[in-house]
């Protein structure tokens, strides 16, 4: 009213404060806080982020705070750096004891609550304000908006837009309006774009509609498929439908296959739009275990071996203790798989027998795949001859099986074969009598079958224990990246080469080879050093208190 007649103002004023009072009442922001909690509750389970609460004045925020705490008391938290919740106001000295506690600098607001608020990992994620953070505030993860304050114009578009920041899967940002700023909202977007006003508002019952045509596609892909034991079973038999679901879809074509996982994607978009509706509450477990099944294929098919860092385990332990958890009973996952539990190598000949038994082949050809891919790995960080070889025949396996060359259990047994003839080497490699980096190069040496036929096994053996050594004694952090260095380290192989008469025809391929396997060794020196700087570094925080975990 900045410049009107005092007559005007004093006419608004009287009208803001009827409103106000009637806003402001207890009766209304007890039911106010039920519907904001069940809700904001129900939206977190499809898609986590982040909400506002906007309210009328500083009272209103400190009251509805109340009320909501009243109903989640383990949201709050007197310390600023702690708590799901909190109120964001200004005031001063005079203000009433209900707002002081509310009250902070301009310091605190940006260097703790503002960092958490962006952060989406910490545990606040609800903020309650009158003006602060509705203009120039940007949180990504925020999705929900509960507005309770009268808003028009340029001012209503800004707080808007606090919630339609691109962020991971999040669909779009939601506007739940307790006041009525719908006709205010029309007269604001008539200065937006056409395209603007087409993206902004949601229709639920659309939502609605998209979720349930996303369903019936799903059903109908799932045909004669019975996953009820989700939807009405133990936490078992959600583990049992969840396992027959991903071998159900394992056996479908790989177009197929890539059609289900897009159209869960779109399933869980819509389903988190119109979660907190009747519709999105019913469909809500079938929901979860397309998604379940879904996520499980992708984890079966994730091949990252990247290590995470200290903060990122921080950050995944808090995010997991932030998610409510029930437990309803112990789950022995080998049982689930109908296997028993091997008391011995994970591709001992006994677990091995009990994977031609498994009732999922489609499973079992992706377990076992997993766990040769998992071997196959870690054989390379040590051995790049024998690692070359068991992946070429474990592709050739997996290649005739995709083209439908072999079925489920034709490429089973071949996998366990290949199983069988990874623990023989392992066990023909300890017969050597040589270390594992000696083991490599005397791999390296033979990699041609036909140097054994002009050497003997003592000579290559004493071949590889001399490399090994010399290697280590002239190898540095950064020789890989220096000419000379690399031309000293093939001098050195040469000569020894040279020294026990290794065939010439083979000795050019048996530099190359060697020298890969040299850049591995070198490399897992210095993965050994980090190693052991991280895990001082681990342990010296642990001392100090700083980061334990138990059990």
């Amino acid at each position: 009213m900045e410049g009107q007649e005092a007559e005007l103002k004093d006419k608004y004023k009287k009208e803001w404060s009827r409103l106000e009072a009637i806003v402001g009442s207890p009766n209304r922001l007890k039911q106010l806080s039920q519907d904001i909690v069940n809700h904001f509750e129900e939206r977190i389970k499809t898609i986590d982020g982040k909400a506002m609460i906007v309210c009328m004045s500083r009272k209103i925020c400190a009251d509805l705070y109340e009320e909501i705490i009243k109903l989640r008391p383990d949201w709050h938290n007197d310390d600023i750096n702690k708590g799901k919740i909190k109120v964001v106001i200004t005031g001063n000295a005079s203000d009433d004891e209900k707002l002081q506690k509310h009250l902070t600098g301009g310091s605190q607001r940006k260097e703790i609550l503002a960092k958490r608020m962006k952060d989406p990992n910490d545990e606040l994620k609800i903020a309650i304000v009158r003006d602060m953070w509705l203009t120039g505030f940007d949180v990504p993860s925020m999705h929900t908006m509960y507005i309770d304050k009268p808003m028009k114009g340029h001012n209503l578009m800004q707080a808007i837009a606090r919630v339609n920041r691109v962020f991971k899967d999040k669909p779009g940002g939601l506007i739940v309006d307790y006041i009525g700023i719908f006709e205010s909202l029309k007269k604001a977007l008539k200065v937006y774009t056409e395209s603007d006003k087409k993206t902004t508002g949601i229709d639920t019952s659309v939502a609605v509609s998209i979720m349930q045509e996303k369903l019936e596609i799903l059903r109908d892909m799932f045909f004669k498929f019975d996953y009820s034991g989700y939807i009405r079973g133990t936490q078992a038999e959600r583990i049992r439908a969840i396992t027959a679901g991903m071998d159900f879809v394992l056996g479908m074509g790989e177009k197929d296959q890539k059609e289900f996982k897009n159209t869960v994607v779109e399933l869980a978009k819509a389903h988190s739009l119109c979660a907190s509706t009747q519709e999105g509450r019913d469909a809500s477990l079938e929901v979860s275990y397309f998604k379940a099944v879904k996520a499980s294929l992708i984890k079966l098919e994730n091949k990252s071996t990247n290590k995470l860092s200290k903060r990122e385990i921080e950050a995944r332990v808090n995010q997991l203790l932030q998610k409510t958890i029930i437990s309803e009973e112990v789950i022995d996952v080998f049982d689930t798989l109908g296997l028993e539990q091997p008391n011995i190598s994970i591709l001992s000949e006994e677990f091995l027998e009990e994977v031609r038994t498994i009732k999922y082949k489609n499973l079992a050809v992706e377990m076992l795949k997993k766990l040769l891919e998992g071997k196959i790995k870690a054989i390379e960080r040590i051995n790049i001859v024998k690692s070359e070889k068991f992946s070429e025949k474990l592709n050739k396996a997996l290649n005739k099986y995709n083209n439908q060359a072999i079925t489920n259990i034709e490429v089973i047994e071949e996998l366990i074969e290949l199983a069988k003839e990874i623990q023989k080497a392992r066990e023909e490699d300890i017969n050597l009598g040589l270390s594992e980096n000696e083991i490599a190069f005397y791999d390296a040496l033979t990699s041609d079958d036909a140097v054994k036929l002009f050497m003997s096994d003592e000579v290559l053996k004493q071949i590889a224990h001399e490399l090994t050594e010399a290697i280590r004694n002239n190898i540095t952090v950064d020789w890989n990246k220096r000419i000379m260095a690399r031309a000293k380290m093939r001098t050195i192989i040469k000569r020894l080469l040279k020294k026990y008469n290794y065939p010439p025809k083979q000795a050019e391929k048996a530099m190359d080879v060697v020298m890969k396997q040299v850049e591995k060794m070198c490399e897992n020196e210095i993965d050994e050093l980090d190693e052991e700087d991280y895990n001082y570094g681990f342990m010296a925080a642990e001392s100090e208190g700083e980061y334990k975990i138990e059990d």
